[in-house]
């Protein structure tokens, strides 16, 4: 997934923020990233439950 470096990836996060953007819309862009990158490298490990697992668990309908 990483083909680029993490340098990169940042200046590319700022590139595309806009100029009147704050320190917390960066933080947050930053904490966005990570999370995703940590949901699909989960995925790829086989660390998921089906939804209708979920659902089951906590008694929710389909």
């Amino acid at each position: 997934m990483e083909t680029e470096g993490i340098k990169e990836q940042a200046r590319r996060l700022l590139e595309n923020l806009p100029d009147s953007a704050t320190w917390e819309d960066l933080i947050y862009q930053i904490y966005v990233r990570q999370a995703v990158e940590a949901g699909l490298g989960d995925s790829d490990q086989g660390r998921t439950v089906d939804v209708k697992e979920v659902r089951r668990r906590f008694g929710l309908p389909e």
